[in-house]
């Protein structure tokens, strides 16, 4: 299970790269039907959609199935690109299905994708940086040990991109 923070949309190739293996994405199903070449990619990738505002049943389900056959699921906590890191909520996911799954929760952290390729969907030149971290896992069980594992990858991401 990878956790990584999210500025750009180069974070999932970099990611990619990074691990060197077949990762499976969690990804808005609001994404979809925009850019033909993103479709394409994201069917290619075969990414996990998630719609807004709704239990992810299908989807929790089919991360918790890639796991458990050896795969590897990835999730960005902050739910959809930001400017920085620390600007957005942080969703417990990607702790939750690393405690469910038995998986450890390794996190990447992401930096120079926002000068790249920010927000604002300018194409710059820059430097990326991925940096992997140890892997880490919930201690115990229950809303309390996501919610400790979730802040544990936060301020791993944090210092990492300091």
């Amino acid at each position: 299970m990878i956790a990584a923070n999210h500025l750009s949309f180069l974070d999932p190739p970099m990611i990619g790269a990074a691990f060197g293996n077949r990762v499976r994405f969690v990804t808005l199903a609001d994404l979809f039907g925009k850019f033909r070449l993103l479709d394409f990619a994201l069917n290619t990738f075969e990414t996990i959609k998630v719609k807004r505002g709704v239990i992810p049943l299908a989807a929790v389900r089919q991360a918790l199935d890639h796991l458990a056959d050896g795969g590897v699921v990835a999730v960005f906590p902050e739910g959809t690109r930001g400017w920085r890191f620390g600007d957005l909520p942080l969703a417990g996911g990607a702790a939750w299905l690393a405690a469910r799954a038995k998986v450890p929760l390794v996190p990447m952290a992401i930096a120079g994708t926002d000068r790249v390729l920010g927000v604002d969907n300018r194409l710059r030149r820059g430097h990326i940086t991925v940096t992997v971290g140890p892997p880490m896992y919930a201690e115990g069980s229950g809303r309390s040990a996501v919610d400790e594992l979730t802040t544990k990858w936060a301020k791993w991401i944090a210092k990492s991109l300091t």
